[in-house]
Formats: structure tokens, C-alpha cells, sequence
């Protein structure tokens, strides 16, 4: 199966875990989303200061900055695999 093919059903895999992942793992899964389908962020964060959950999403998808699509795809199989058990 193609790279693409595994990230869209790990994709798909994730709305199914039976056990909601801690907000670090959910972070990670999100960020790794972001890396692998937009690549680098190029934003300098949320435009409301105060929106915290906003502020950590896009720190967290920062921190991915320079990992290539191809990595980030593989990382998230990788994670949601885990997660699935």
C-alpha cells in the first residue's frame, strides 16, 4: 500500500480509537496532520493571544517545521498504530 494510501486510513483509524488519547498524543496526532497534509507552518500563531488551545496547536505543529510530508505521514501510521494497539 502507497504512503498516501496508509496515512488517509490511519487518517480514518484515528475517529475510531475506543480510548481518547491524552491531550499530549492528541497534540502530537495533530500536529503531525497538519505537517504531513500543509507542511510547514508559516503562520505566526492564533490571532487571539488568549485562545489557548489554538496556541498550543500551532506551537506544536512549529516544532515540525523542516520534517518533510513523507516523514510526518510515516510518523502519524506510526502513532495511530500504537494508539489502535
Amino acid at each position: 500500500m502507497e504512503l498516501q494510501q496508509q496515512f488517509e486510513q490511519a487518517a480514518a483509524n484515528s475517529k475510531t480509537l475506543t480510548d481518547k488519547p491524552d491531550n499530549e498524543t492528541l497534540l502530537k496526532l495533530y500536529s503531525l496532520y497538519k505537517q504531513a497534509t500543509e507542511g510547514d507552518t508559516t503562520e505566526s500563531g492564533p490571532a487571539n493571544a488568549f485562545d489557548f488551545v489554538a496556541k498550543f496547536k500551532h506551537e506544536a505543529w512549529a516544532k515540525l517545521n523542516g520534517v518533510s510530508k513523507e516523514d510526518a505521514m510515516q510518523q502519524y501510521i506510526d502513532l495511530v498504530a500504537k494508539l489502535k494497539g
